[in-house]
């Protein structure tokens, strides 16, 4: 596995790359994520077991929307069982993934004791009732800022490790290193691709707010959801791409596990 250092221009590359790819395969791609959506629901419906359930498999979910990206890619039919691809690529690479879950959720689960402990209010975010009848507002506490800049770093270092895991039969311990490293080296890069990211929800935002004062809320509250979740899918598919650029496999590297054959056709 070698190293690649990209130009800040990749960041936008990646941006375009990653809605391309998903408008080729839009309704697989949507799927796989919304069924993704659909098991995180049911599982922290689970009362203490289904979060930690969530956080363990949240570097599997990755690595399988990851791989449903690099066979839209390659013209090819996402299908659902690539979600659960971390698990179908052998023993070692399937135990090297939970190992890499569960220290991620290890990671989680501190960074919200240590929240709590220092603000014991809560680390929430609460809707409240506003100054105006029915007009409720949403109440961001501090201890989840605290949090949420704790964890930033952290997925940061975990952006990456699934995928090196998979396809490149690193350890869980140095998948993180080597990530935390290409994000390092390609920071330029990685900037400007959440700057631009960052564009795209302020302009479907800006866009929701005309919807709203054209239309009124019923129109613009009801798309709102779907659009939301259609965008974070891209931005998931984008990712693949800041991958892929960031690494190439080495001449003496093993080849990365072949996922068992299965019908290519929706």
């Amino acid at each position: 596995m070698k190293l690649n250092i990209v130009p800040a221009r990749t960041g936008i590359l990646w941006v375009k790359l990653g809605i391309q790819t998903f408008l080729r395969q839009p309704l697989a791609l949507a799927g796989l994520f919304f069924m993704y959506m659909a098991a995180v629901l049911v599982l922290g419906a689970v009362p203490f077991l289904g979060p930690v359930v969530i956080m363990v498999l949240m570097p599997a979910a990755t690595l399988g929307m990851m791989v449903a990206t690099e066979h839209a890619a390659q013209g090819r039919f996402p299908m659902p069982s690539l979600l659960v691809s971390a698990f179908r690529a052998g023993k070692q690479r399937a135990r090297a993934m939970l190992v890499l879950g569960v220290i991620y959720a290890l990671v989680l689960v501190a960074i919200s004791l240590l929240a709590t402990l220092i603000f014991p209010e809560g680390i929430s975010v609460e809707a409240v009732e506003g100054a105006a009848a029915g007009a409720p507002q949403i109440q961001v506490k501090p201890g989840f800022l605290f949090a949420g800049a704790l964890q930033l770093p952290f997925v940061v270092l975990f952006a990456h490790a699934p995928a090196l895991v998979h396809w490149h039969g690193v350890s869980p311990v140095k998948s993180l290193f080597f990530s935390a490293i290409a994000f390092w080296r390609n920071f330029a890069a990685f900037v400007v691709f959440g700057g631009a990211w960052l564009f795209v929800l302020v302009l479907v935002g800006f866009a929701f707010s005309l919807l709203l004062a054209l239309l009124g809320g019923g129109v613009s509250g009801t798309l709102m959801l779907p659009v939301t979740l259609l965008v974070i899918t891209m931005m998931a598919t984008s990712m693949y791409f800041s991958f892929r650029d960031s690494f190439q496999v080495s001449s003496d590297e093993p080849a990365a596990p072949a996922l068992p054959p299965e019908d290519s056709t929706p």
